[in-house]
């Protein structure tokens, strides 16, 4: 099913864009600072892997997020000792609506520090990444505060790529994956493979005016799987759209862009951000049987 919203009717200005995105920052200004854990990814090598776990108070047991990060990595280019700000704000909302949610590193244990400008052959590739994402699951699932059969895949750009991926493979072993949200992912690669096909539900959230991974192939892949893709696509969203104060801005240099290039706008639209959050809760919701 694909969807569409309508993100603004009329252009922003600069004092009421500063004002949406004011609104649109995290609800906490200090976050939680996740635990550090360590599990192996589900590889040949069985890669040692490091995560980062947040999680609700109390016992559980909880459902859980495996939540993938993007071409720039985990961390933050002010604090590279914090998260970057959209998943630390993602996180703070999730724990908030009682999820657990690990973050894998699969780019710091194998000495990478982004590919967002790297073209191949890539040293950490999607299909690595869905076998981090299988370890992620199967480690959440030996926890006693997470429930096994309620876990949801979450990614962004590459790790919404990734998520993409790993849907197209059968469960993780002692673990039920039960949804999947893909941010801004590459839809390309399979719609050009007649084999891949999602074995659960999966949301995909994208701007219209993306010009690093465009909405096109993504549409087409939701209309080849109507009952098992759901596209939610904002006009005039870019790349990054769910940023929670981030101005718009121009890239250069980059390894794959649809213009082929090498340049693609990133940044917040407020509406659109303020859409996929209400978007995302409700397909977990939905998935977990949660009011």
């Amino acid at each position: 099913m694909v969807r569409r919203f309508t993100t603004r009717s009329a252009p922003v200005g600069a004092a009421a864009l500063a004002s949406a995105l004011a609104v649109q920052a995290p609800a906490i200004a200090a976050a939680q600072q996740p635990a550090r854990v360590e599990f192996r990814s589900a590889d040949t090598a069985g890669t040692p892997l490091t995560g980062y776990l947040y999680r609700p108070a109390g016992p559980g047991p909880f459902p859980a997020v495996i939540a993938l990060h993007g071409c720039s990595g985990l961390f933050s280019t002010v604090d590279p000792a914090r998260l970057s700000e959209r998943h630390d704000d993602w996180a703070e909302r999730l724990v908030r609506q009682g999820y657990v949610v690990l973050f894998p590193d699969s780019f710091g244990p194998r000495g990478v520090d982004s590919l967002c400008r790297l073209r191949g052959p890539r040293p950490v590739t999607v299909g690595r990444r869905t076998r981090d994402a299988e370890g992620a699951a199967a480690w959440l699932a030996r926890q006693p505060f997470v429930d096994p059969g309620r876990l949801a895949l979450l990614g962004w750009s590459h790790g919404g790529t990734s998520v993409l991926s790993t849907t197209g493979k059968d469960q993780p072993r002692g673990a039920v994956v039960r949804a999947a949200v893909a941010f801004y992912p590459g839809c390309r690669r399979f719609l050009a493979d007649p084999n891949w096909r999602p074995q659960i539900p999966l949301t995909i959230l994208i701007g219209s005016d993306d010009d690093w991974t465009p909405a096109e192939p993504c549409r087409q892949l939701a209309q080849r799987f109507p009952r098992m893709i759901d596209l939610v696509e904002f006009p005039g969203a870019v790349h990054g759209f769910d940023a929670p104060a981030q101005r718009v801005h121009r890239l250069t240099d980059l390894a794959y862009t649809a213009s082929g290039t090498g340049t693609a706008y990133v940044g917040t639209e407020p509406q659109a951000r303020k859409e996929a959050i209400k978007a995302v809760k409700l397909q977990l919701d939905r998935a977990f049987g949660r009011p």
